[in-house]
């Protein structure tokens, strides 16, 4: 229990709740300013949707940026605050150090103000570009997440929500890390993601912590059954979201056929497995040092998910 080292000692001063303002949207300054990263939105490589104009283009980013944002208020406020909630109260099913109970109502304050700015600037930039949110569809980790529940005996359900939390805060996002850098992208948004991502790296050096306050608590048995969720609540995190994708799409007036191809030149690995070994490294690392891998059978599902091939 002593061992426990905060990482929240300048948080008043740190935190962008704290310490940053309010963000505000603006319009495209220059036509070759983009409102999301192609590059993270794969589709429009397609062969199929090579002739697509600039501003279908444009447009198609603007919509997968507003899904971005939603996919974060979704995530913190459906997955994520509920159990920093529990874990600050003491309800999280195991005794905590009072600096870590203490730590996680900060990050439920971080992550109740992510939600809000996201949600906020949804709004802003609809309003700033005349292009409403209206391609929005529910996450997929929403009803992936709740199939996994649905599987596992009712006592063991709080174990699936702390660890698909864990596993959340742990992966760090790849648009977390790119978005902030990359001066294609307008400065307002920009500093959005980078606000998330100054706070994200506090969290994972909790979640760190935590998983190891977790594991050795649990008995074998649910050390077997986590270790067979791991996989599954990593693929339902980061698996990329084809509805979604499809949704954009048909809001840009793409035929629905050249949308069927499109989504099979740019994701086939994805109708056939999952490789996502790259992306969760370091949340495989971490329940590897815990010595999640060690139960054979855990090791076998790591496998078979392709979690170990990076």
């Amino acid at each position: 229990m002593d061992r426990y080292r905060s990482s929240f000692q300048q948080w008043e001063t740190r935190s962008s709740v704290r310490s940053r303002p309010r963000r505000h949207p603006a319009p495209l300054t220059a036509t070759e300013q983009l409102y999301f990263p192609p590059e993270l939105f794969p589709v429009l490589s397609a062969p199929a949707l090579a002739d697509l104009d600039h501003g279908v283009r444009q447009e198609i980013l603007l919509h997968a940026l507003y899904q971005y944002l939603h996919f974060t208020t979704v995530l913190e406020q459906h997955a994520v605050l509920p159990i920093t909630s529990s874990i600050a109260l003491g309800r999280a099913g195991l005794i905590l150090p009072e600096a870590m109970r203490a730590d996680a109502y900060k990050i439920t304050t971080d992550e109740a103000w992510h939600a809000q700015f996201a949600y906020d600037f949804i709004a802003e930039l609809g309003e700033a570009t005349g292009v409403p949110s209206d391609a929005l569809v529910e996450p997929r980790f929403v009803n992936d997440l709740a199939r996994i529940r649905a599987e596992v005996d009712p006592d063991l359900r709080q174990l699936a929500d702390l660890l698909f939390t864990t596993v959340s805060e742990t992966l760090v996002s790849q648009l977390l890390m790119d978005i902030p850098r990359d001066e294609r992208i307008p400065e307002p948004v920009r500093n959005v993601v980078a606000d998330h991502a100054m706070d994200e790296g506090r969290h994972q050096t909790y979640f760190r912590q935590f998983l190891r306050e977790l594991w050795t608590r649990l008995t074998p048995a649910e050390r077997r059954v986590a270790g067979a969720l791991v996989p599954r609540l990593v693929e339902a995190f980061l698996a990329p979201d084809l509805r979604s994708v499809e949704t954009i799409l048909h809001r840009a007036a793409v035929p629905p056929s050249r949308i069927a191809a499109a989504l099979d030149e740019s994701f086939p690995a994805f109708r056939s497995g999952t490789p996502l070994a790259t992306e969760a490294r370091v949340t495989v690392r971490l329940f590897t040092e815990v010595g999640a891998l060690d139960d054979p059978g855990t090791q076998a599902a790591f496998t078979a998910s392709g979690l170990l091939t990076a």
